[in-house]
């Protein structure tokens, strides 16, 4: 039977999907709620299927709408970029919703930027930030985010990976803190007890090989899922925390921390943007990622370069 879902419903759909709430759907297609649930109810019957179920005070979607997400959003992309191909791309006339992923210290640091480059230049446009979870989730396949940035090794074949800083990790200290503000050995540096952060949980890593090369260890107390929560401990504390270089450094000097250099050959920590390949043609994606490399250009302080229009 042929389905009676046209591209206006398909748009609804999408936009249903991504709120997960009728009236956040209609708020942001312009129409009134009772419209909006008309809507939904179309697309209900020409689907088949619920679409969206009530949980508690808010909907989730069913497991065929989870099916069809990133399907229906990537249609509804094609068919903006088709009619106004011929049209000159301007942020300003934006009207949506960006998911980005990112480390929280990544975010602490590029998401003020970004959110007045938005206010300013696309208002319309609404920034979604997420933390990392606790392993990778493919969540750029589902299209359940926009935009990764961290650093990123699991390249699949239909994700886009960009090198767009290359900085190291260094240790910091609060101030008065017996190593800072002077010339620290490597068993100086090893016998400070220390905290870590990681997202799974680890704690050894690639330090720990290091100095069982030189045949020494260090005393780590426990590690903590961020690095801006890693910070906010080693502030108060006689624990020595870990920052990159340049991207945390507007983070480390907000809050008053001293840099000590890690007395080890480290190797340089490379940060990337990554976004399913269904965006490569896409104006507004293009522009969303120039606006996220030149923001870590400007917090990290190194000169901007270019990749996209």
């Amino acid at each position: 039977m042929q389905s009676a879902l046209d591209l206006n419903l398909l748009v609804a759909l999408d936009v249903l999907l991504d709120e997960g709430s009728v009236a956040g759907a209609a708020e942001r297609l312009h129409l009134s709620s009772p419209a909006m649930s008309r809507t939904l109810g179309r697309i209900r019957k020409a689907l088949g299927d619920p679409v969206l179920v009530r949980s508690g005070r808010g909907m989730v979607p069913t497991p065929r709408a989870l099916a069809v997400r990133a399907e229906v959003h990537e249609l509804v992309q094609r068919a903006y970029a088709l009619f106004s191909a011929d049209d000159a791309f301007s942020p300003r006339t934006l009207e949506g919703t960006f998911t980005l992923q990112a480390e929280e210290g990544t975010i602490a640091v590029l998401s003020g930027p970004l959110l007045e480059r938005m206010a300013r230049d696309a208002p319309g446009v609404t920034l979604r930030f997420l933390g990392e979870g606790p392993r990778d989730t493919h969540l750029l396949r589902r299209a359940s985010i926009d935009l990764e940035i961290g650093v990123i090794t699991d390249e699949a074949t239909d994700t886009r990976v960009e090198p767009v800083l290359e900085d190291r990790f260094s240790s910091v200290v609060r101030p008065g803190h017996p190593l800072a503000g002077r010339e620290v050995t490597l068993d100086d540096w090893c016998a400070t007890t220390q905290l870590t952060n990681t997202r799974r949980g680890r704690l050894t890593g690639p330090i720990d090989e290091l100095l069982a090369e030189t045949g020494r260890s260090r005393r780590v107390a426990g590690t903590v899922p961020t690095v801006s929560t890693a910070l906010l401990v080693v502030r108060g504390t006689d624990l020595m925390g870990f920052a990159a270089e340049r991207l945390h450094r507007p983070l480390v000097e907000r809050l008053g921390l001293v840099w000590v250099p890690i007395p080890l050959p480290m190797p340089p920590l490379r940060l990337s943007l990554a976004w399913h390949a269904r965006y490569d043609a896409d104006p507004a994606h293009a522009w969303l990622r120039r606006c996220v490399r030149e923001t870590i250009a400007d917090v990290a302080g190194v000169e901007r370069r270019r990749a996209d229009p």
